[in-house]
């Protein structure tokens, strides 16, 4: 098998401490999957939600697949003259998801609330999350059906163009040759 591709919707969280007294809190994400690290746009904390919406994907070969074993999500707090500040974390372990998806060809988990764990080892809030993991084999098959399906429409619409130039053809002749006969 040549790999795997893990596509991570990032929904938004729910419930994580406003760190702000006044205004409000900008909220970001850092996604790391083994070497692989994403950073999410930044969602205004209102009313204790932020909204992302945002997909990402992690595509490797099926040798690393086997080493990884975890999706950490660090959320942050975007901070005027700093680099941010910690909020908390959500670790998702993809153990059973790599193994059913590698078994299956494919395997999606709907978007799910995951506790996000503070800095003192409390849960405060959920990230709401949702994971789909594709194998390559699974990828390369999908495309060869669709090519294939593409080549014999492409066939199809070709002989149906061709029997209609040729039936307009024999109506033209036809139409000019009895048009002919009818002239004095």
């Amino acid at each position: 098998m040549k790999g795997g591709i893990l596509e991570v919707l990032l929904v938004n969280a729910e419930g994580i401490r406003h760190k702000h007294l006044v205004g409000r809190s900008d909220y970001y994400v850092f996604i790391e999957c083994g070497e692989h690290l994403y950073r999410s746009k930044i969602s205004s904390g209102e009313d204790e939600k932020a909204w992302w919406n945002e997909k990402f994907t992690f595509e490797f070969p099926m040798s690393d697949w086997k080493k990884l074993t975890h999706l950490k999500f660090r959320i942050m707090n975007r901070q005027l003259f700093s680099d941010g500040e910690f909020v908390g974390e959500t670790i998702i372990y993809l153990g059973g998801i790599i193994t059913e998806g590698c078994d299956r060809g494919f395997l999606e988990v709907k978007p799910g609330p995951y506790n996000v764990v503070l800095e003192d080892d409390t849960y405060r809030g959920q990230l709401k999350i949702g994971l789909k993991f594709i194998s390559k084999k699974n990828v390369i098959e999908k495309t060869q059906e669709h090519i294939t399906e593409e080549h014999n429409r492409s066939t199809e619409c070709g002989r149906i163009v061709h029997l209609w130039r040729t039936l307009w053809w024999w109506s033209s002749f036809f139409y000019s040759r009895d048009s002919n006969k009818t002239q004095p």
